[in-house]
C-alpha cells in the first residue's frame, strides 16, 4: 500500500499542494547568543516553499526547547517528573526542599525554563540521593512532616541501594538502558553476564566485581534481581535510572565499547533466546551439575569459568567484532 499523500494549502502556489516533511537547520538568537536548531519543515512539492501545516509549529517549539536545554545543560520537564517520582514528593514540597519558591517547580513543569543555577540543583538532587537528603534536612521546617518522612525514606533507601552494589555495574546498567529501547529484568541479567564474558574475551578482565549465580533461567546477579524484582516480566521503566547517570562516567571508553557491543548484538534478542544461549554454555552448565531442570540453585558461576570459556570461544569467533558475536549467537541458538 502506498503512503498517504500529505496535502495542504500553499500560500505561494495559492492552492492545495502535496508537501514533504524535511529536517532543516535554522539559526535563532536567544539572549544575544546564536543557536542552530534542527526543525521539521513542510516543503511544498510544487514550488519548494515552506508551508504552514497545523500542529507543526507546536512540534517545532518542543524540538527547539529540547535542543536549547541540551545546548545549555538545562534539565527537562521529564527530568523533574522523575525527581518527583523518585522521592514520592509533591511539587510544592519539592520546591521548598530545594530552597526554591513554593510554585517554582509547578512553573517549570508548565514549560518555564529554569536558570542554570536552579537546573544544576535539580540535576544534583536527581543524581545524588545524599544531596537530596541534605536538602531535606536543611529545609525540614519548610515542608510538612508527612512530606519530609516520605521523601527522606526514599532518599535513604536509594542511597542504601546504590551502596549495595558497585558503581561499575550500575554504570553498565545505565549504559545498557541508554542503548536499548527497553529491557526486562530477565534480559538485563543475561546482558550483564554477556558483558562480563565479552570483556574477558577482549581485555582478559571483568568490568564489574559482582558474581552471578546459576539460577534455573541462566546466570543471575542476585543484588540486581532484588533491585528490579517488582517489574517482573515487564520492561524496566524506573525513574531511579536517573541516579545511575553520573555513574556512566565510571566506565572507561573500552568498557563502554564492550557494553555497546553487547547491546548491539545480544541486545537484539528476546529473553528466551538469551536464556537458551546461556544454557548451552559451560559456566552455567558446570555450576548446575547435579541439579535437575527446574530445581532452584544459588551455585556460584566463578569469574574464572566465564573467563576461560569466553577466551576459548573468542579464539574461534572473534568477539572483538559484532559480526563474530552474531555468528556465535546464531550457532548457539540453533545448537
Amino acid at each position: 500500500m502506498s503512503e498517504k499523500r500529505r496535502v495542504d494549502f500553499c500560500t505561494t502556489c495559492r492552492k492545495d499542494t502535496s508537501y514533504t516533511l524535511k529536517k532543516q537547520n535554522i539559526v535563532k538568537a536567544i539572549k544575544d547568543k546564536e543557536y542552530t536548531f534542527s526543525i521539521t519543515a513542510a516543503v511544498c512539492d510544487n514550488c519548494g516553499s515552506w508551508m504552514d501545516v497545523p500542529g507543526l509549529i507546536d512540534q517545532n517549539i518542543q524540538e527547539m526547547d529540547a535542543q536549547y536545554r541540551a545546548y545549555e545543560g538545562i534539565v527537562s520537564v521529564h527530568d523533574i517528573k522523575k525527581l518527583l517520582a523518585i522521592y514520592n514528593i509533591g511539587r510544592g514540597p519539592l520546591s521548598l526542599a530545594l530552597g526554591f519558591g513554593e510554585i517554582t517547580i509547578t512553573r517549570y513543569l508548565s514549560g518555564q525554563i529554569p536558570s542554570k543555577e536552579y537546573s544544576d540543583i535539580i540535576r544534583k538532587a536527581l543524581t545524588s540521593p545524599r544531596f537530596m537528603e541534605e536538602q531535606l534536612h536543611e529545609n525540614r521546617d519548610k515542608i510538612t512532616t508527612a512530606a519530609y518522612k516520605k521523601a527522606i525514606k526514599a532518599a535513604e533507601q536509594l542511597e542504601a541501594l546504590l551502596s549495595s552494589v558497585s558503581d561499575k555495574i550500575l554504570g553498565v546498567i545505565y549504559c545498557l538502558s541508554e542503548n536499548l529501547m527497553e529491557v526486562t529484568p530477565l534480559v538485563l541479567q543475561k546482558l550483564l553476564y554477556f558483558v562480563q564474558g565479552i570483556s574477558y574475551a577482549n581485555y582478559g578482565r571483568p568490568i564489574f566485581p559482582e558474581d552471578c549465580q546459576a539460577w534455573v533461567y541462566g546466570p543471575v546477579y542476585p543484588e540486581i534481581y532484588r533491585l528490579f524484582k517488582s517489574f517482573q516480566c515487564n520492561p524496566i521503566e524506573d525513574p531511579r535510572f536517573a541516579a545511575f547517570e553520573g555513574l556512566n562516567s565510571k566506565l572507561t571508553e573500552p568498557e563502554r565499547h564492550i557494553v555497546e557491543l553487547v547491546a548491539d548484538t545480544f541486545g537484539e534478542y528476546a529473553a528466551n533466546s538469551l536464556v537458551k544461549i546461556t544454557h548451552h554454555e559451560a559456566p552455567w552448565k558446570n555450576a548446575r551439575e547435579g541439579y535437575d531442570d527446574g530445581i532452584p540453585s544459588n551455585e556460584l558461576i566463578s569469574k574464572e569459568s566465564i573467563r576461560d570459556y569466553y577466551l576459548k570461544k573468542h579464539a574461534v569467533y572473534d568477539f572483538s567484532s559484532s559480526e563474530g558475536i552474531k555468528k556465535y549467537i546464531e550457532e548457539m541458538r540453533c545448537g
